[in-house]
């Protein structure tokens, strides 16, 4: 038996899966390649001629079945690039999508900018403080208290209370400085977590509660906050839209913002079919018009906001006009829609 390449490994998962009907067979093949050996694809092109070992062979024959079945390539690799980082994905939570990136750039564009140090940030404080944090979580653990919040809003309220830094004025890291003032924003079904983490990786002044229904989704952004650093500035609830966030909260967010299900019940039988068979229903269907949750999204998001406030939601491309008159009559004005990355009207934004 002659010997399995790389080059050879290529050329037959891309004709098997070019057979079983994926739309982009040579670069899922490279993908697919590239997780089995431990090679990025450049390294895949100057390593033609390298054997595959037995364990690699065996993970390659795996990732090609489940694709072949239709299974999305976010989820067999595990991760996806989303902006500037990566997020971790996995069944179960909807897979982020390049047409989500535009709805960070809205909300990033309507909040005010960075401001200014006056103190530089201080490592030996920092970690002065995690340890801190550990030994008050080792106590409440040797006395028998349970560090994991409860479902009820008040535990939930505790949570929040720790990751976005109590007093919600200045950051809680330490070593940073406290004349800067805290960005408050809350997003709204978060699935994987991938907009929060952005805004919070991108703007330092950023603080996000998260919520979602989902317990899968909640694990997941969890994880996602902690493996890019952010656990201390992103917190992450189990609830339904805003009903976990305490009432103490409202008219102190200066954003909202969700990717909520939106997908019109009647367009979901037309969806591609690694969508429908893999992705979660309960994060794509959005009802009738797709604004079943829109609706009481936008009058929760018109009592949370400051006044000035940004409302930034991605919706059905279809219903922007339905959606707009749900906006404003929820008290929101300077309503306009913004196109997604193929031209198709994707992003509702609007303030207070």
């Amino acid at each position: 038996m002659s010997e399995w390449t790389i080059k050879k490994a290529l050329e037959w998962t891309e004709g098997y899966l070019a057979d079983k009907g994926d739309e982009n067979p040579r670069l899922s093949a490279q993908w697919l390649l590239s997780e089995a050996c431990g090679l990025s694809r450049t390294q895949l092109f100057v390593n033609f001629d390298r054997p595959l070992s037995e364990d690699e062979r065996g993970v390659l024959r795996d990732y090609v079945r489940r694709r072949g079945a239709g299974e999305p390539l976010q989820y067999i690799t595990g991760e996806v690039a989303f902006r500037h980082i990566n997020v971790k994905v996995r069944p179960g939570v909807l897979i982020p999508r390049p047409e989500t990136e535009v709805l960070v750039s809205e909300v990033l564009a309507a909040l005010p900018t960075p401001g200014p140090r006056d103190v530089a940030w201080n490592p030996e404080a920092a970690e002065q403080e995690r340890e801190a944090v550990a030994a008050v979580k080792k106590a409440l653990e040797e006395a028998g208290e349970s560090a994991s919040p409860s479902e009820n809003t008040e535990s939930n309220e505790t949570e929040e209370d720790v990751a976005v830094g109590g007093d919600l004025g200045r950051p809680s890291s330490a070593g940073m400085d406290e004349t800067r003032k805290s960005l408050l924003v809350a997003d709204l079904c978060t699935g994987s977590g991938c907009i929060a983490c952005s805004l919070a990786y991108e703007h330092p002044d950023v603080r996000v509660i998260a919520t979602d229904v989902a317990p899968e989704a909640v694990a997941l952004a969890k994880e996602n906050t902690e493996a890019l650093g952010l656990a201390d500035r992103v917190a992450v609830l189990q609830c339904s839209l805003g009903s976990g966030i305490g009432e103490k909260r409202m008219g102190t967010f200066d954003a909202v913002v969700s990717n909520p299900p939106y997908v019109p019940t009647a367009v979901m039988a037309g969806i591609p079919r690694e969508v429908a068979d893999f992705e979660p229903t309960l994060a794509l269907d959005g009802g009738a018009d797709g604004l079943d949750l829109f609706r009481p999204l936008a009058q929760w998001a018109a009592r949370a906001l400051k006044p000035g406030g940004v409302l930034a939601c991605e919706l059905y491309e279809g219903h922007m006009d339905a959606a707009r008159a749900v906006a404003e009559q929820a008290g929101f004005v300077d309503v306009h829609i913004v196109d997604d990355l193929t031209g198709r009207p994707r992003v509702l934004v609007a303030k207070r």
